[in-house]
């Protein structure tokens, strides 16, 4: 039998299990081979002595007494026997709800029994009995939907394998195979489903996973060359024209910002479309760079665009980029779901006719009213906050598009080089001078006054506060401090102070009359949820208070810590924690140990997983079967190098080897439509 063929082609599977089966997305034969399993429990299968109290073990043994059942219940009952293990050891098996074993279990026959150990009664609370020896040290556990039960999974393997009668297609070609020793892909694919040892699995997952990194990479790697092949508009940029800018800038670049504005602007001199992504710590100064990189567009005759994802950020960065911009003659409009009527047409108009040079706006720029005469270069800042199709509506508004990403979250290199793979990667590594070093401490709940009596310190000095609350009412399941109790709290507290509340229920309106208040200094303690994570420079605030810090994760925390520390004066953050979890405690500890935001994106990885590093399911992060991409960073850098030196290579192309990934690169339609010969 085929490996395409249907799943319910294989015998023993009816229609009620293959309605469960296509409900996982488990259509083929071929489908349930794939379906690996995510983890393996190692049971105990040798020397009983190594077993620890409370471990899953699995144990072969004689029956050394006659089943006893005991009824209890309603219907229920419970089977004991006695099972001699090494032929030394007498040990009590407990199941419950298994007494038809009773007549099947025979005086001196072996069986092999997994369950809970319990070493000081010498009993195994078994939820498995299979006659026979063990056959493997490891039990693979599937991830599953619906009502499918591990057991039946298992039998729905076995079955697989046992009626696959062709040999399975092989993905990675001879010469690769041999260079890395990895197994063929059947033996790879049967080793995952029965591993004898942890050797030969530790074989079979490194092929699987090789074999996962280099289709990812050639994908990116093909997309990558698809964007630059041909496709682009080579600008004419005036470079004398650029430095009177960047020296009329309130202040001298750093060293790093004028290596990235250099690698932009070469990138836009180019005839390929850049594609580049900008990361910086916060406070790093990347929007001075993406204000370069409009100045040079607008100046060779071009519009631009930046899009960030709230009103906050939007107003933030046009009031910044307007008196840089506007002196020299250049336009910038601002557009949010707030400008709406005859100021929202008027915008439009002018943008439509070539009058505005620079649109700055929230996801409402990509709207289908919103039209551009002769858009070119399209900034996205905090570009995992979008969503892929969002990024890619605003891109498709200009032919051939040059694509700036911005991010303050620090991406770890582990991840860049997976989730933006296809992309050019710059990043502003040093901080402007003069600025301070924010000092960060954990103070327990106990020790809130001590924390008031700080702020009031700061207070009492002319500067201002953020205090920081996860939600904005009580909620009945998380027990938070919640931004409208803490409000109600800090006034009555800092009664001679002007004490502002925000949150994301505010109109935009609302929130801006707060943020004006703080920034004018009418208000000297703003608390506020994380809508204040992004966009909110107020160089007057030394210092922010975070509640239940431990249930932010370690960039968010950062985000949030980036408000104050924007001024001349000393700044400050308080977590307040009272972490029950270690996880909670090794994150606050580390935040008080750095202020350097890819060492805390490394530990976010560590400690939160891949998976959940962005908090969001459009941030483009990959889905890998079983790679991990902070732990398989070696193999992913192989592979992306492999990707890339096939690409390039005629072989790749002429050589009947290479067909499989040459027809994968076909069908995906990865190089720009164009197809490969």
């Amino acid at each position: 039998m085929n490996a395409s063929h249907d799943v319910s082609s294989l015998k023993g599977i009816g229609k009620d299990l293959a309605r469960k089966l296509y409900e996982m997305d488990i259509e083929t034969i071929e489908d349930v081979l794939e379906h690996v399993p995510f983890r393996y429990d190692d049971f105990v299968t040798g020397s009983l002595t190594d077993a620890v109290h409370g471990d899953k073990v699995k144990f072969a043994g004689k029956v050394q007494s006659e089943a006893v059942v005991r009824y209890y219940g309603k219907g229920k009952n419970r089977l004991s026997f006695r099972l001699l293990v090494e032929e030394r050891y007498s040990v009590t098996v407990t199941m419950f709800n298994r007494g038809f074993y009773k007549d099947q279990l025979k005086l001196g026959e072996d069986v092999t029994v997994s369950g809970k150990w319990d070493l000081h009664r010498m009993t195994i609370s078994a939820t498995e009995l299979q006659f026979g020896a063990v056959e493997g040290e490891l039990t693979p556990v599937y991830s599953l939907k619906g009502d499918m039960r591990m057991k039946t999974f298992r039998r729905v393997v076995e079955l697989a394998f046992g009626e696959v009668s062709e040999p399975i297609e092989e993905r990675i070609p001879d010469p690769i195979r041999a260079t890395y020793r990895l197994m063929d892909r059947g033996a790879m694919l049967k080793t995952l489903h029965f591993p004898a040892t942890r050797k030969e699995l530790t074989l079979a997952r490194r092929s699987f996973v090789y074999e996962e990194c280099l289709y990812f990479q050639l994908k990116l790697q093909a997309l990558r060359l698809g964007k630059r092949r041909g496709q682009g508009r080579a600008l004419q940029l005036d470079e004398t024209d650029i430095a009177s800018f960047i020296t009329a800038l309130p202040f001298p670049l750093t060293g790093a910002q004028r290596r990235v504005a250099r690698e932009i602007l070469d990138d836009m001199k180019r005839p390929e479309r850049m594609n580049r992504l900008l990361q910086g710590d916060v406070g790093s100064g990347k929007t001075i760079i993406a204000a370069i990189a409009l100045f040079a567009t607008v100046r060779a005759g071009k519009q631009g665009a930046l899009m960030v994802p709230t009103e906050i950020l939007a107003e933030q960065h046009a009031s910044s980029l307007a008196p840089l911009l506007e002196q020299f003659g250049i336009r910038v409009g601002l557009l949010t779901s707030s400008v709406k009527g005859k100021a929202r047409s008027l915008l439009l108009e002018a943008l439509e006719q070539g009058e505005l040079d620079i649109l700055v706006g929230t996801h409402a720029l990509i709207q289908d009213t919103v039209l551009f005469e002769r858009l070119h270069l399209v900034i996205t800042d905090e570009q995992h906050r979008f969503g892929v199709e969002q990024r890619k509506r605003l891109r498709n508004k200009a032919e051939l598009a040059d694509v700036l990403y911005m991010t303050a979250t620090p991406i770890p290199r582990t991840l860049a080089i997976s989730v933006f793979g296809d992309m050019d990667v710059s990043v502003i590594d040093e901080m402007p001078a003069g600025r301070k070093t924010i000092e960060t401490y954990w103070a327990k709940p106990e020790q809130l006054e001590r924390v008031f009596g700080f702020v009031e310190k700061e207070l009492t000095a002319g500067h201002q506060a953020y205090v920081i609350a996860p939600l904005i009412e009580e909620s009945e399941t998380l027990d938070v401090q919640n931004a409208m109790e803490l409000h109600a709290i800090l006034a009555e507290r800092f009664k001679e102070y002007g004490v502002g509340l925000m949150h994301g229920r505010l109109h935009a309106s609302e929130k801006d009359e707060v943020m004006q208040a703080f920034k004018r200094n009418d208000v000297q303690i703003l608390v506020s949820t994380t809508v204040v994570e992004v966009g909110v420079n107020v160089p007057n605030a030394t210092m922010i208070v975070i509640y239940d810090a431990e249930r932010f994760g370690l960039a968010q925390l950062h985000q949030l810590r980036g408000r104050v520390g924007r001024g001349d004066a000393q700044s400050y953050c308080i977590l307040i924690a009272d972490p029950s979890s270690e996880t909670g405690k090794e994150r606050i500890k580390t935040m008080t140990e750095t202020n350097d935001g890819f060492k805390l994106a490394e530990k976010d990885l560590e400690l939160r997983g891949a998976g959940n590093f962005f908090g969001t399911e459009q941030s483009g992060i990959p889905r890998f079967i079983l790679t991990d991409p902070a732990l398989d960073i070696q193999v992913m850098e192989t592979a992306r190098a492999d990707a890339v030196r096939l690409l390039r290579s005629q072989a790749f192309f002429d050589n009947p080897e290479y067909v499989v990934l040459k027809r994968f690169i076909e069908r995906e339609n990865l190089l720009g439509g164009e197809r490969i010969e």
